[in-house]
């Protein structure tokens, strides 16, 4: 027996959810269904579950695990973060695409998630710094949504059973192959394991000079540096290195598979490990023996998200696969060393698993939510990392003072 739930939304009014049963979860079609008349893109998941509902974006299809976001606003910003490689968005928020998008509001030049998954897409931006449309902006670069379905009901199950694996298709005659995409869905190998950091990072070096937007100015330019970073890529959002630059850095970023040496041949004041897609155990297999030469050397080293992951590695922690993982804007977290409680941006679906930390090496900063690591330091050193994006644009900033207790120690040794 297939169970249905009928939507309200007018955005979609005939749009539903199809779960097919556990023991064996046939797909639909096998059982005689077809998607309704008028669904034009469907969300099946590697367990036969079915979403319909109206497509828009690319005419296309795209295989990922799905996830949850709860930020209310930034979608262009979170859309070409390239820590969502090999995933599937899906907006807690409901209105989604009402500021359009532009060319500043972006993270990276190419957006690799692979597709997006709202309640209502609005297809008419209202916000003057608008260029286009967010179906447009997804058209050109060929990446498929759907829209119209409970996106609640998508939120409870992967709150209940983990992110699961599945297949977004957006076909405008409404044709699909349900068991085709199902067993896409279940052929999906997952992210445990994968080095995506080396598919999303630069293929060789370059700097970077560009400041924080500022109000109707736009971005500034870093004239007169006082200290020098490497960054070193897995994956780096281009806010971490506007402030970077906001707080007086000339900075120079490396592609993940970098050495020591190549790191050190810049004689850097300080060295930033960022953000990234993908299992920081396989990331790791290149990347830890650079990060215990940079430790070794005295550098100050700062590590975002999978950098604060890959950090852990290399001081002697390890690393797990989270259920639900942590994505949105408004994640609370405490600071152990202060009290105090700071909002921030997260996405993750790894962490750090605190029992496995060596001495010398203590945890700072703790999830409100979940009581899983946020952040770490290596005692007597200025070697620290948070699992959360203290850079978030378009916020929250509560977390911006770490660029500047980077930037004081790296001023110490320019």
């Amino acid at each position: 027996m297939v169970r249905r739930f009928l939507q309200s939304s007018s955005a979609m009014p005939d749009a539903i959810v199809k779960s097919a049963p556990n023991r064996g979860a046939e797909s639909l079609r096998t059982r005689g269904e077809a998607p309704r008349p008028g669904a034009t893109a469907v969300l099946v998941l590697a367990d036969g579950t079915v979403f319909e509902g109206r497509g828009f974006g690319a005419a296309c299809h795209a295989v990922g695990e799905v996830c949850f976001n709860t930020a209310m606003t930034g979608y262009q910003e979170i859309l070409t973060d390239p820590s969502y490689a090999g995933q599937i968005v899906a907006f807690t928020f409901p209105h989604i695409g009402i500021v359009g998008a532009n060319n500043e509001d972006i993270e990276s030049l190419t957006p690799v998630v692979r597709a997006l998954v709202v309640r209502a897409a609005n297809g008419t931006p209202s916000n003057y710094r608008a260029l286009d449309s967010l179906d447009r902006w997804l058209k050109r670069h060929n990446i498929p949504g759907i829209s119209g379905i409970d996106t609640r009901a998508l939120t409870s199950r992967i709150r209940e059973l983990g992110m699961p694996h599945g297949v977004v298709a957006h076909a405008p005659k409404g044709n699909f192959d349900l068991a085709a995409l199902k067993a896409e869905a279940k052929k999906f190998p997952g992210l445990e394991g994968l080095d995506l950091a080396k598919e999303v990072s630069c293929r060789q070096s370059f700097t970077w000079d560009e400041t924080p937007w500022v109000w109707n100015t736009g971005y500034g330019k870093q004239s007169n540096p006082t200290w020098r970073a490497v960054v070193i890529d897995y994956g780096v959002k281009r806010n971490i290195l506007r402030e970077l630059a906001g707080v007086g850095a000339e900075i120079i970023v490396l592609p993940a598979q970098a050495s020591a040496d190549d790191v050190l041949r810049h004689k850097p004041h300080g060295v930033l490990l960022s953000n990234g897609p993908g299992d920081p155990a396989a990331t790791g297999q290149y990347a830890i023996p650079t990060i215990r030469a940079l430790v070794d050397s005295g550098l100050p080293v700062f590590g975002i998200c999978l950098g604060h992951q890959m950090l852990g590695l290399a001081l002697g922690g390890k690393t797990r696969k989270m259920s639900q993982g942590h994505h949105g804007a408004n994640h609370p977290v405490k600071d152990l060393e202060t009290g105090k409680v700071e909002i921030v941006s997260m996405n993750h679906g790894f962490t750090v698993d605190r029992e496995t930390l060596p001495k010398g090496v203590k945890e700072t900063h703790v999830s409100l939510f979940d009581g899983s690591n946020c952040g770490l330091r290596v005692e007597g050193k200025d070697i620290f990392s948070v699992q959360y994006h203290p850079e978030a644009s378009p916020g929250p900033m509560d977390s911006h003072y770490l660029f500047e207790r980077f930037a004081k120690a790296a001023k110490a040794r320019a």
